[in-house]
């Protein structure tokens, strides 16, 4: 059983890599700004937007706080750990082996899956742009067989989905309908980052300038069209509220806000490519969190002012959508948004399309994986072999899944790499500070976690005392699911607050902790399903080849060559 929960220890001098170290500090906030804005603000925005209403925004503040704490500790981790593999590695440092086999597996589904999303949203703006040119793409070719048939069985009003399907030529007794765009950019991206990381950093710093200044652009013209009124829409009672669907409708849209944030983690997986990793990688994560999380409270606050935020049902291109004809009719805006959509979407995918081949990298030198991951293209430099498994492992889901699923099972999945983040920088001993590296501040939570825990659920209560009252009321089977999970977050902060007077703990890394935790309450029972197989079948692979595989099997029997 000891073996199981065994850890690798680092040497956070070992600076030592076959991959080519060009990254600077502003390559890294660049790239995050690619990672994290992009089909957050491009696309899942306007579902967000739906389900909070306006006080959703208090949502995009809640995961910025949580993703602050937890910048905090990808920080110190990757000043103490300067190699690739992201909370996969740093769990291998803190937990053990098992836990940091399951992080790495819940690693490979956040970015294959993640990149999926980006790929339809991807698809959904280049189709939207090539109309408004005159071109007409078939709905056919632009869409999943899963989505069609979906819209079909349900009865749905989408109009592109139902064509789609009565459209579709038959092969075989089988509607064939693939989306065409989302595997062409696939391929392409695939093919950027087997180049290389040089190639892929000139490229993507360019899209990152060019969709920040649409940005500012949108924030400028639409403050304007804002009517204050539409902050305060009426709720089910006719009265005027910031969060007409309650607290429990801002937690529902909690997929929709936390997908903006999961390219974070992407950052941490460039270690080997950054130069002076210990100094420019904590700096360059933190500086993009921030003014990420910045720029989506304006976006919000722009788009609810603008537009009724129940018009935002099905929306998925909400940037341009505040500006067609229904609404403030710019039609130079809506067509420079579409533009821009494509270019930031494509951002994303090239961040996340970078990280997973370096988790896969990283798993297959630990030997967890087979040995072909770990392979480096002798000219570019590049982990070629996983970056075509993950071009792969991206291209054939397209073919067979839908948006709605892949946008909830992403988030839980990278909110669980937050909490084991936050909780193995708990299990680290201090470590002595060293002139030019980024040092985590050591702030004791004994006498403060507790207290600010009981302030902040006092200060709750007379905040939104109607979902207190909630949780004595589960009759509603959806608010019942959400009020159970409340309850489980309770028990375990409590749990959390005596191990922080037992033990002395560090305060910022606890605080993270607790904020993910409680960011899980909004995933439902059947997030945790699929979640669960996924693991399963992850813990059937390390059993079966990862553990006897592993170089700290190998170590403890002597048979490392």
């Amino acid at each position: 059983m000891s073996q199981l929960f065994r850890r690798k220890k680092y040497n956070s001098e070992d600076k030592s890599t076959n991959l080519n170290r060009v990254l600077g500090m502003w390559d890294i906030v660049f790239f995050g700004l690619a990672a994290i804005i992009g089909a957050g603000s491009f696309s899942s925005l306007g579902e967000a937007i739906f389900r909070g209403g306006p006080g959703v925004i208090t949502l995009y503040v809640i995961c910025g706080i949580a993703c602050a704490f937890t910048a905090l500790s990808y920080a110190e981790f990757a000043s103490r750990i300067p190699t690739a593999g992201s909370a996969y590695t740093y769990a291998y440092a803190s937990f053990g082996e098992l836990i940091a086999w399951i992080i790495g597996w819940a690693l490979i589904m956040e970015y294959s899956f993640g990149n999926i999303y980006v790929a339809f949203s991807w698809s959904d703006y280049f189709t939207s742009f090539l109309e408004s040119i005159g071109i007409n793409f078939p709905d056919f070719l632009a869409t999943s067989y899963p989505e069609a048939l979906k819209a079909v069985q349900r009865g749905s009003e989408h109009q592109g989905l139902i064509n789609a399907w009565n459209s579709a030529p038959e092969y075989f007794g089988f509607k064939f309908i693939v989306d065409i765009p989302a595997i062409v950019i696939n391929i392409l991206i695939t093919a950027l980052v087997y180049i290389g990381i040089k190639e892929s950093k000139n490229f993507n710093n360019i899209l990152v300038i060019v969709k920040l200044a649409v940005i500012v652009l949108i924030i400028a013209v639409g403050v304007s069209f804002i009517n204050m009124d539409n902050w305060t829409p009426l709720n089910t009672q006719g009265v005027p509220d910031f969060m007409p669907n309650g607290f429990t409708g801002v937690m529902a849209a909690v997929s929709g806000v936390f997908f903006a944030y999961i390219g974070f983690d992407a950052l941490s997986v460039l270690s080997e490519e950054t130069k002076n990793p210990q100094k420019n990688l904590p700096r360059g994560m933190i500086i993009s969190l921030v003014a990420s999380t910045l720029i989506y409270i304006a976006l919000t606050l722009i788009l609810t002012g603008m537009v009724d935020y129940r018009k935002f049902e099905g929306v998925g291109d909400p940037l341009s959508f505040i500006f067609a004809p229904q609404n403030a009719n710019i039609p130079w805006m809506e067509f420079t948004v579409s533009i821009t959509a494509i270019i930031a979407i494509t951002s994303v995918l090239l961040v996340f399309q970078m990280g997973q081949p370096r988790i896969w990298y990283a798993m297959s030198r630990d030997g967890l994986l087979p040995k072909r991951f770990a392979s480096i293209h002798p000219k570019y430099k590049t982990p070629s072999f996983a970056t075509i498994a993950t071009g792969i492992a991206v291209g054939v889901p397209i073919l067979f899944t839908d948006k709605s699923f892949i946008l909830d099972f992403t988030s839980i999945g990278t909110i669980f790499a937050f909490i084991l983040v936050n909780g193995g920088i708990l299990l680290m001993p201090r470590k002595e500070k060293i002139k030019g590296r980024f040092h985590l501040p050591f702030v004791s939570a004994r006498y403060i976690f507790t207290p600010l825990f009981l302030a902040c659920v006092i200060g709750f209560y007379y905040w939104q005392p109607e979902f207190f009252h909630g949780l004595l009321n589960w009759s509603d089977p959806q608010d019942g699911e959400f009020f159970m999970s409340v309850t489980i977050f309770l028990i375990l902060t409590a749990l959390l607050a005596v191990l922080s007077l037992i033990k002395e703990l560090n305060l910022i890394p606890l605080l993270g902790l607790t904020s993910c935790l409680y960011l899980l309450t909004g995933m439902t029972h059947n997030n945790w399903f699929w979640f669960g197989i996924w693991f399963a079948i992850g813990l059937v692979i390390y059993f079966v080849f990862g553990m006897k595989n592993s170089k700290l099997e190998k170590e403890m029997n002597g048979d490392l060559k």
